[in-house]
């Protein structure tokens, strides 16, 4: 959705509470961000070291001189890439600020942090070169067995000097996760069935996302880490304007006048980069598997 000619647009002087609400839950709805590390991002972007090679420690006698080992160290920058949504409410939602404020945090949220989440698995194309994403990480196939998957995700990242401490699966993946049984048919990631949940894969922590599947043949259901390795940043909170006589074009084809109709929008964008070590991450992949 974009906006067209905007000509009373106005800025919402959201509660301090709200405002951090609203970035609170886009937080909460992306698991990208609940499983990397935040740092505060300036406007002009950022280098990010990056350490390449451990130092190394060598025995050494009493009177004998300490070694000294270079580690190999490497930057890179972060830059924030502008993240958007126009959603559009009734008049009815104006004359109720509350209302207004429990519709922003309801819808704004998800719709950021399922973007955010699809961009850095790789469904559709970076905002710029200073994004990484996991678009051509090394893939492990769950399709014959999804334990053996697993375990090799996990090799391959420690192979790597990684270790698996997060995944983010999409609702798919725990579809698998649900029906994968041992020979006697007991549940291998779920303590019982009416659980239903899977809190952990291999004693690391899982967060799921609809933006964690990318479709194909195969498809992408989730993706195992070291995400001590990957960085997102911000650079304030959300921002929020609203405005009460554009035309809003969706999907090219089908507008919205928003005077005509006793409506406004408003549009909710956040300024943001994502950093990551993209060798200690692998895809875990599916066939056959439906979107949603």
């Amino acid at each position: 959705m974009s906006s067209g000619t905007a000509t009373n647009r106005t800025y919402i002087d959201l509660p301090v509470e709200v405002s951090k609400e609203i970035l609170a839950k886009t937080q909460e709805a992306s698991a990208i961000m609940r499983l990397a590390r935040k740092i505060d991002l300036p406007g002009r972007g950022a280098a990010i070291p990056v350490i390449t090679s451990d130092p190394t420690a060598a025995w050494v006698g009493e009177t004998e001189a300490k070694p000294v080992s270079n580690p190999g160290l490497d930057t890179k920058v972060m830059r924030a890439y502008k993240l958007a949504v126009i959603v559009p409410f009734s008049d009815e939602f104006r004359r109720d600020a509350r209302a207004l404020y429990n519709e922003l945090v309801n819808r704004l949220p998800n719709a950021l942090g399922k973007k955010f989440d699809e961009t850095v698995f790789g469904n559709g194309a970076a905002p710029g070169s200073d994004f990484d994403t996991f678009a051509s990480i090394t893939k492990q196939s769950l399709a014959s067995n999804v334990y053996q998957g697993l375990v090799a995700a996990d090799g391959d990242i420690s192979l790597h000097g990684g270790i698996v401490n997060g995944y983010a699966i999409s609702p798919q993946l725990r579809s698998l996760l649900l029906g994968a049984v041992d020979l006697e048919g007991r549940p291998l990631f779920i303590n019982s069935v009416t659980e239903g949940s899977v809190d952990r894969i291999l004693g690391a922590k899982t967060y799921m996302t609809r933006g964690a599947f990318v479709s194909g043949s195969p498809a992408v259901v989730g993706v195992a880490g070291d995400w001590t390795k990957a960085l997102y940043g911000t650079v304030e909170g959300v921002k929020v304007d609203i405005s009460d006589e554009a035309t809003l074009v969706i999907d090219s084809e089908h507008s919205i006048n928003l005077w005509q109709q006793n409506m406004f929008a408003v549009k909710a964008e956040i300024e943001v980069g994502f950093r990551a070590d993209t060798d200690l991450f692998n895809a875990l992949t599916a066939t056959g598997v439906p979107s949603i």
